[in-house]
């Protein structure tokens, strides 16, 4: 094949594209290829995948053996509307009750984490009959009008105009200027006070139970417990955010398990497809039931997203993903713990959903560019790692499930030559 180039793409994203999309890399590569958790460019040169298209690929790129189930399902039948009867759409929703937490047990397939999102919103008003909702700093639900209202991400709320009115933002239970014990109890105290307010007027509040993109934030073990329990005094839905954290990432098959807190309603995407767009919103039997006007997703549980999702949920089950994830994360946590570096902040998270927080330190440059410096050189030598945090100086380590100790130390000891070389 002939490829076009790193050169060519970038002048035709640049002619053709939106301003908004825009690359890691000074110097990115053209991506032609991947196999479980490695990616390839055009000049065949291997990139051992630590991002996992932000913690899409939980089950490695191109797995064949998930493929050959999609593959199957194409050749069958692609599609077809949701007014017609298919078997996988229902066999995945009634697998999906089989593991999704405590009592939830009806799913509305979707296609993207924006989607669902917003749908779980609209059950939450129609169940509630309040219109009304709480989320905290730092959280990011979606790209939709009311997702957008919901994120508190400055940089990822696109719009000067969107809702204000009955959105109430509370600080999350983190401060880089005090203690995360002290940073719950304001949290909490904040939420209180809303909800004095204007508990009578919110139907739901959302929460990722960690963070990704505001830094890969985990909250005290107790706060999302102390959480519901003060929604549940109001008659508040508590709906959590599962759509990059959720299908083992974290050590759980779901991450909220890391706190034995059981949501109303919860959100799923990303992993669900391993690269084939499909979503959920779930909830119990008692919810379900005020979700009775017509309404329908297109493409979501299509038969092709379906069968595939079927063949991850399998795959995770029969190669022990969340243990895996659970066993590799401590592992690698453990890892860049033992990094001696003026530029390590702090490494936060569980599983594999970790977070180095970068510091400036006497470097002339900020921890963001800090941040950069690192991601490229460690592209040069072969690994691709993410980056987050609210000032996009946090360095994200999200790999496929599927990866190896072998892979882990040989990126810890490039990320330790890097470290010495700035």
């Amino acid at each position: 094949m002939n490829y076009l180039g790193p050169e060519d793409i970038l002048k035709k994203r640049q002619q053709y594209f939106f301003p908004a999309t825009s690359a890691f890399y000074k110097e990115p590569p053209q991506i032609v290829g991947g196999s479980m958790q490695f990616l390839f460019d055009h000049n065949n040169k291997r990139y051992v995948d630590f991002f996992a298209g932000v913690s899409v690929l939980n089950c490695g790129h191109s797995n064949p053996e998930i493929l050959k189930e999609t593959i199957a399902q194409l050749n069958k039948m692609q599609h077809t509307t949701t007014l017609y009867l298919t078997q996988p759409m229902v066999e995945l929703a009634e697998k999906l009750a089989g593991i999704l937490p405590g009592n939830i047990k009806r799913t509305f397939f979707c296609v993207t984490g924006s989607e669902a999102n917003e749908g779980a919103m609209a059950l939450a008003r129609l169940y509630t009959k309040k219109s009304g909702y709480i989320a905290l700093k730092g959280g990011l639900h979606g790209r939709t009008h009311l997702t957008l209202s919901v994120t508190g991400i400055p940089m990822w709320r696109l719009d000067d105009n969107l809702i204000k009115d009955h959105v109430y933002f509370i600080d999350r239970p983190f401060s880089s200027d005090s203690s995360y014990e002290e940073a719950m109890t304001k949290s909490l105290q904040e939420l209180e006070d809303v909800l004095q307010k204007h508990g009578k007027d919110i139907c739901a509040m959302l929460i990722e139970p960690i963070q990704g993109n505001g830094g890969i934030i985990m909250y005290p073990y107790d706060y999302v417990r102390k959480v519901k329990a003060l929604l549940e005094q109001h008659n508040v839905l508590l709906i959590v955010d599962e759509v990059q954290t959720g299908y083992g990432r974290t050590g759980k098959m779901f991450a909220i398990e890391n706190y034995d807190v059981v949501p109303d309603i919860i959100v799923t995407a990303k992993a669900l497809g391993n690269g084939i767009p499909i979503s959920t919103f779930s909830t119990t039997d008692e919810i379900a039931q005020a979700y009775n006007r017509p309404s329908a997703s297109t493409f979501g549980g299509n038969p092709v997203s379906a069968q595939t999702a079927l063949s991850v949920l399998n795959y995770i089950k029969k190669n022990h993903l969340v243990t895996r994830a659970k066993d590799l994360g401590e592992y690698l946590k453990h890892k860049l713990q033992q990094l001696s570096s003026t530029y390590i902040q702090e490494i936060r998270g569980c599983g594999l959903m970790l977070g180095m927080q970068i510091q400036a330190a006497n470097h002339v440059k900020t921890s963001a560019e800090i941040t950069d410096m690192i991601l490229e050189e460690m592209k040069e030598r072969g690994f691709l790692l993410g980056k987050n945090g609210l000032n996009r100086d946090v360095v994200a380590f999200q790999p496929p499930l599927v990866i190896t100790k072998e892979d882990i130390d040989a990126m810890i000891e490039n990320l330790k030559e890097t470290l010495e070389m700035l």
